[in-house]
C-alpha cells in the first residue's frame, strides 16, 4: 500500500471516529455517561497513532490546570451549598420579587449574569444552578413553570462569559497566539455582546411568557427558618413534616468565614499569578480551605464532595481534545485555510463572520473548549494581518461563547448544567434544549456579529 493510500486511510478512519463519537454523544443510547464515547474515541485514535503519545502528553498539560480549577470550583460550591448559603440565597430572592413571577425571572437574570462577570461561567452554573433550583421547589412551580428559569439561568450565566476575557477558560485560550490583552479584548468585545445578552434575555422572556407565573409565593419569617435549615448536615427530624432541620436557621460564623474565603480566593485568581502563582494552586487551596473548615465546624467530612463532584467532565475534555488534535494532524487546518482566507483577508465583515459561524458549528459538534483552540490554529497560520486576525478571534470567542449554546454538548457550562439538574432529578431532554435553543440562539448570534460590525465602524 502506497503512503498517499495510507494517509487517505487514516483520514477516512479519523473522521468516522469523530462521527462515530458526536454521534454516540448526541444519542446517548441507554442513558450512558457522554464522557464514555469521548474517551473510547479518543483511545481509538491514539492506538491507531493518529495521535501520538507527545501529542497526549501535551493536551494532559492543557487540560490539567483547567480541569483541576473546575473541580476545586465544583468543591467550593459543594461545600457552599452543604452549609446552606444556596438555600438562603433562593428565599431572599424570592422574596425581592414581591409576589411577581416575572420580577423573579428578571433577578434570576441579573444573578447569573453577575456572578459569570465576577467569577466565571462555569463557577457561576454551579453556583446559581442550585439556587434556581431551590427557588422552583420551594415555589411549588410545575415542570413547564420552571422552564424559564432554568433556561434563562443557563443561557444568560453561559452568553454572559463574553464581555470580559477573565470569565471563560475558553476565552483565554488564544489570547496570547493572537496578541490581543484583556483590556483590548474588552474593548472590542464588550458592547456588541451587551447587545447579545440584551437580546437573549428579551427572546427568552418572549417564548417563555405564557410559562412564566403571575404570581409567586412568598415566605415569612418561620417559613424561612424552615426552608433554609431543610436538608442541612446534622439535621435532626422535623417533628411534623418528617424533613431534617437544624436548631440554628443558619450557622452565620461560618458561612460570613466561607463567604469571605470565596471573595478572597477568586480575587487572587487576578493578582497572584502575576507572581508566578497558578490558578489550579490558588483554587486547590481554596477548596481544601473551605473542606477543612466544614469539618472543623460541622464534623462533615469529605464523602459528599467524592459523590457529587463531576469527575466525568474531565474524562470528556480530555477525550475531545485528543479529537480536535487527531483532526489536526489529518489536515483539517489546511482544508479550512484554503476554504477560506481569500474571502477572510477581503474584509473584517466576512472574517468575522465565517470564524465566528465556523466555531458555532464547531462548537456545537464537538464542545467549544476545542473548537477554540482549533480555530485559532487556523486564524493564526491563515498569514492574516495582526488586526484582522484579532477581529477573527474575537469572533471565534462569540461563536464560542453563544453559538455553541445551541446544543448541550457546546459547552462544558450546559454539560454542567444538565449534570446538576440530573443529580436533583429534574430532567430536561437534549430535545426539549433543542426547541428552545433553536428559537434564541440562531437569532442572538446573528444579532451580536452585526453589533461587533457596527461597533468595530465606531473604534477603528
Amino acid at each position: 500500500m502506497g503512503l498517499t493510500q495510507m494517509q487517505d486511510n487514516l483520514i477516512i478512519y479519523t473522521f468516522t471516529i469523530f462521527a462515530l463519537t458526536t454521534l454516540f454523544i448526541m444519542w446517548r443510547p441507554r442513558g450512558i455517561n457522554e464522557s464514555i464515547p469521548a474517551i473510547i474515541g479518543a483511545i481509538l485514535l491514539f492506538i491507531a497513532g493518529v495521535v501520538p503519545f507527545h501529542d497526549i502528553q501535551q493536551i494532559f498539560k492543557l487540560v490539567s490546570g483547567p480541569s483541576i480549577t473546575i473541580i476545586s470550583t465544583i468543591v467550593m460550591c459543594i461545600v457552599l451549598e452543604s452549609i446552606g448559603i444556596f438555600r438562603w440565597a433562593a428565599v431572599n430572592i424570592v422574596n425581592k420579587s414581591k409576589g411577581s413571577g416575572n420580577k423573579l425571572f428578571l433577578y434570576i437574570m441579573i444573578l447569573c449574569f453577575l456572578m459569570t462577570i465576577f467569577f466565571n461561567n462555569d463557577g457561576s452554573i454551579l453556583i446559581t444552578t442550585p439556587i434556581i433550583i431551590h427557588i422552583v421547589t420551594m415555589l411549588h412551580l410545575k415542570k413547564h413553570q420552571k422552564l424559564p428559569y432554568l433556561f434563562a439561568g443557563v443561557f444568560i450565566a453561559t452568553s454572559a462569559s463574553l464581555p470580559i476575557g477573565v470569565s471563560n477558560i475558553a476565552n483565554l485560550i488564544g489570547l496570547k497566539m493572537v496578541g490581543l490583552d484583556l483590556i483590548s479584548y474588552t474593548n472590542f468585545a464588550f458592547v456588541p455582546s451587551m447587545i447579545g445578552i440584551i437580546t437573549l434575555s428579551l427572546l427568552l422572556y418572549l417564548i417563555f411568557k405564557k410559562d412564566i407565573p403571575q404570581k409567586i409565593a412568598t415566605f415569612n419569617d418561620s417559613s424561612i427558618e424552615f426552608l433554609i435549615s431543610n436538608q442541612t448536615p446534622g439535621a435532626q427530624s422535623h417533628p411534623l413534616s418528617g424533613t431534617r432541620q437544624t436548631p440554628e436557621i443558619i450557622n452565620w460564623s461560618l458561612f460570613r468565614v466561607c463567604i469571605i474565603i470565596v471573595v478572597l480566593i477568586r480575587g487572587s485568581y487576578f493578582i497572584l499569578p502575576t507572581y508566578g502563582i497558578p490558578i489550579e494552586g490558588i483554587a486547590i487551596t481554596g477548596a481544601v480551605i473551605l473542606v477543612v473548615i466544614r469539618w472543623i465546624s460541622l464534623k462533615v467530612g469529605v464523602l459528599d464532595v467524592v459523590k457529587k463532584a463531576p469527575w466525568h467532565i474531565l474524562v470528556f475534555a480530555f477525550g475531545m481534545y485528543v479529537t480536535v488534535y487527531a483532526l489536526n494532524n489529518t489536515g483539517i487546518t489546511v482544508f479550512f485555510i484554503e476554504l477560506f482566507e481569500g474571502l477572510m483577508k477581503e474584509n473584517l465583515v466576512f472574517a468575522s463572520f465565517i470564524t465566528g459561524i465556523l466555531v458555532t458549528v464547531l462548537s456545537n459538534l464537538m464542545n467549544n473548549l476545542p473548537s477554540v483552540m482549533l480555530g485559532t490554529l487556523i486564524i493564526t497560520d491563515m498569514g492574516l494581518d495582526l488586526q484582522t486576525l484579532q477581529i477573527s478571534y474575537i469572533a471565534i470567542i462569540i461563536g464560542s461563547d453563544i453559538g455553541a449554546l445551541l446544543s448541550p454538548l457546546g459547552t462544558l457550562a450546559t454539560l454542567l448544567w444538565m449534570f446538576v439538574l440530573r443529580k436533583n432529578g429534574i430532567h430536561i431532554t437534549w430535545s426539549t434544549y433543542f426547541k428552545v435553543a433553536l428559537l434564541v440562539i440562531p437569532v442572538t448570534l446573528l444579532v451580536t456579529l452585526i453589533a461587533f460590525n457596527l461597533w468595530l465602524l465606531l473604534i477603528l
